[in-house]
């Protein structure tokens, strides 16, 4: 007798659930980063990764670099036009971040992976001839055509990126076996937070470098800076054509008719697994935090004696400095204790680091020790989180997930950029971090009882597999 679509659901859910706390004990044959480093899929994953973030970090300082010489005027504030740019590059992931995801569990992955990157390069590279193009001319209200048209390809460029990120997340598990997601996910991490340092720390240098080979070899003007940003996408899509993903899409999954409804399924999926909205709860959580963490550490800054308030990024390098290296650390030895114990001692570290950084306004050192910190405790719930994520999902739903969850960690990151400023203004800095701190030990705290107190429901109402058929 064939079983309904919602049956089939329901059965995968409680095969998942079921088999969750085994998988999560006993994957403790992992040999930290030797099984993917010799995984030549992965490889080829990893090198587009490594091209396409880069490109994702500079493109940034790009933008900004091109409004320094071209559109700003003496003495006027540079924030009057990267704000804007900010606006055009959050915007597509809070409204298309859901849509994107499912499409990618319709399409190809690979082919998302490819094109995502090919046409960012696309975009990039348009870049000098159309603001050459559009030199002097301007449209309502004296806004310079050429500042309109940045504002179009960077809200492109993010609209690709909704649909990079959940196909490149749906991959991994295709191509990386569960009991080495963990040490996938840590060199992801370890990768991401490296080129993060590196794109805003040397981005401009960078860029520089970029238009002086330029003009060496005969290039007009300051066009290396776009080769530079442009030619990574495009690196990292060709790369990327050399994936095989090994997933196969059937004929039902390509012809869905309601993207709606399947939006709805993957809400549905998340609300009855408990494993995989508490682990999207935690991140949600832990990218809240960063995100208010990234704007107070321009006051912290401002109030620390031995640097300036534009110096925050000192700070935000520390913690960038000890996420990569507790990733490392994870990759290697992680797989030994579970996964949601990871994540209850990351919550209670991160708590305790914001702590202590409420004490650290006066004093660089313990500032940078406290930052680090945070970011090391930080990897203990991001990691894991996000590799229970990949291995509790079915593969025909991980798209809309996925989806769901860039959707979610966006709104995440954008909330507390309008919020942390207010509250830091009426409770000070200090009060607002020990505020973090208990958000933070609170949804540890919150999400390891359920998780338990579900796990025991389950166990008691689970039928023996004698009477299974």
């Amino acid at each position: 007798m064939r079983l309904s679509e919602s049956e089939t659901s329901e059965n995968s859910l409680i095969n998942n659930q079921t088999t969750a706390p085994v998988s999560d004990q006993n994957e403790t044959d992992s040999q930290g980063f030797t099984p993917v480093l010799t995984n030549s899929r992965f490889v080829i994953l990893w090198s587009g990764q490594i091209f396409s973030q880069l490109a994702d970090k500079v493109y940034l300082v790009l933008m900004i670099a091109i409004i320094a010489n071209q559109f700003q005027l003496p003495n006027q504030p540079i924030s009057k036009w990267v704000s804007p740019i900010m606006i055009a590059f959050t915007i597509p992931a809070v409204l298309f971040g859901s849509l994107a995801g499912v499409y990618v569990d319709r399409w190809q992955k690979k082919s998302i992976l490819v094109i995502s990157n090919l046409l960012r390069g696309i975009l990039v590279l348009c870049l000098p001839p159309l603001l050459v193009a559009a030199q002097g001319k301007t449209l309502f209200q004296s806004l310079p055509l050429g500042f309109g048209l940045m504002l179009v390809i960077t809200f492109l460029v993010s609209t690709f990126t909704q649909f990079f990120a959940p196909a490149e997340q749906a991959v991994i598990p295709l191509i990386v076996k569960d009991k080495n997601l963990l040490a996938a996910n840590s060199l992801y991490t370890t990768t991401m937070m490296a080129l993060l340092i590196i794109g805003f720390a040397i981005g401009d240098p960078l860029l520089d470098l970029a238009d002086s080979l330029a003009s060496q070899i005969g290039l007009p003007g300051s066009i290396g800076k776009e080769i530079l940003v442009g030619g990574a996408y495009a690196i990292a899509g060709i790369i990327l054509l050399g994936l095989r993903s090994g997933e196969k899409l059937n004929k039902s999954e390509q012809e869905h008719p309601h993207v709606w409804q399947d939006i709805r399924d993957g809400i549905k999926y998340l609300g009855r697994n408990h494993r995989v909205r508490n682990a999207l709860i935690q991140l949600v959580i832990l990218f809240s935090i960063f995100a208010a963490l990234a704007v107070l550490a321009v006051s912290m800054a401002d109030q620390i004696p031995q640097i300036k308030a534009e110096e925050f990024g000192i700070l935000l390098a520390a913690a960038g400095v000890g996420m990569g290296a507790s990733a490392a650390i994870l990759g290697s030895k992680g797989e030994k204790i579970s996964r949601a114990r990871l994540s209850l001692i990351g919550s209670i570290g991160v708590a305790a680091s914001l702590v202590g950084l409420s004490f650290a306004t006066q004093n660089l050192w313990l500032a940078l020790g406290m930052t680090t910190l945070l970011g090391a405790f930080a990897a203990l719930v991001g990691v894991p989180m996000q590799t229970t994520i990949q291995s509790q999902t079915p593969v025909e739903i991980r798209g809309k997930v996925f989806g769901l969850q860039n959707n979610a960690v966006n709104i995440a990151l954008s909330l507390p950029l309008v919020l942390a400023a207010e509250a830091e203004t009426r409770f000070g800095l200090s009060s607002v971090m020990l505020g973090l701190a208990m958000i933070a030990a609170g949804g540890g705290v919150l999400t390891w009882y359920i998780l338990q107190a579900h796990d025991q429901q389950l166990n008691k109402s689970t039928p023996s597999p004698e009477i299974e058929v």
